[in-house]
């Protein structure tokens, strides 16, 4: 069985989609229906840069769903395939929702443009970051968390998560990790603390958004990164877990570990690089991978898929 997966903030790179566009007219149609529904030259952003323009969240965010979304596209196109069922990172679980026809794709984009900037707002009005951790036992990160009040942002994998808090409180993390013995503790260039509670505001702007689109049962089971379990089929608490998505912890291991005890021993990400196949990886090593991020790598999956 396999499982599509869909990147998330980070990922981003210039260039991104753009050799998919220029060889399929289809899918340059979806870069430039971005641009009528988002208002703004999306797709010249994505192709042309600049990196600083495409780190911004208001701009980030769609750019790497209707990338990932290409992507799906590209391998549907050339070798369709029915998964079993998605999952995503963060934003990309909502281009997981939208390759299981939760939304479509104007409404996904529109969500992302608004979550992507309420995120970014929040961002702003509190001085917070994010700290990578690595190698850290359970109780080494309990005591790291409570000695410097950072929370768990991610899970990225038994040996990896992500931690959020004020730069005063990440700061002393670097710190306070390096005390406790722990492998490696290394800040990372976030706009603030994401999946925490310093994105309860961009929480409360995005609830009236979400109100005002339709949410329907998924074709196919989708993960919930604030459950780790499949999404429920009833859209209204769909559209509850992903406003929780907001300031909960992202788990990622979890998604994993029950797509893995669903039968999945494929995952196919969709978008730019390959920081979930290597994520998929960590977590086990006899999983397959493989990534959908440009026409190569296209080529490279469907040698997977059809091996």
């Amino acid at each position: 069985m396999d499982c599509c997966i869909f990147a998330g903030q980070g990922a981003q790179v210039p260039g991104m989609g753009k050799d998919f566009a220029e060889a399929d007219a289809e899918i340059m149609a979806l870069f430039d229906k971005a641009n009528e529904v988002l208002g703004f030259d999306l797709k010249k952003t994505c192709f042309e840069g600049p990196a600083e323009e495409l780190t911004k969240s208001n701009v980030c965010q769609p750019a790497i769903f209707v990338t990932s979304y290409a992507a799906w596209l590209a391998l549907q196109k050339r070798r369709p395939t029915d998964f079993a069922c998605a999952a995503g990172l963060s934003l990309g679980e909502w281009g997981a929702l939208c390759a299981a026809g939760v939304l479509d794709f104007e409404a996904t984009l529109r969500v992302l443009e608004a979550r992507g900037r309420f995120m970014q707002e929040a961002c702003e009005a509190q001085p917070s970051g994010m700290i990578a951790i690595v190698g850290a036992s359970a109780d080494q990160l309990s005591e790291l968390c409570g000695k410097t009040g950072c929370t768990v942002a991610n899970i990225n994998s038994s040996a990896q998560q992500v931690l959020s808090g004020s730069k005063d409180a990440i700061a002393a993390a670097a710190a306070v990790a390096k005390e406790l013995g722990i492998k490696r503790a290394i800040p990372l260039a976030t706009a603030g603390a994401f999946h925490s509670r310093f994105m309860q505001s961009a929480k409360e702007k995005l609830a009236p958004v979400l109100d005002g689109v339709e949410f329907r049962p998924p074709r196919f089971p989708v993960f919930s990164n604030v459950t780790g379990r499949p999404h429920s089929s009833a859209p209204d608490e769909i559209k509850a877990a992903m406003l929780e998505q907001v300031t909960g912890t992202t788990n990622w291991a979890a998604d994993v570990e029950c797509a893995k005890a669903m039968g999945c021993g494929r995952f196919v990400e969709f978008g730019p690089g390959k920081v979930l196949s290597g994520l998929v990886k960590k977590i086990d090593a006899s999983l397959v991978t493989a990534n959908v991020a440009d026409l190569a790598s296209l080529e490279a999956a469907i040698q997977t898929l059809n091996a």
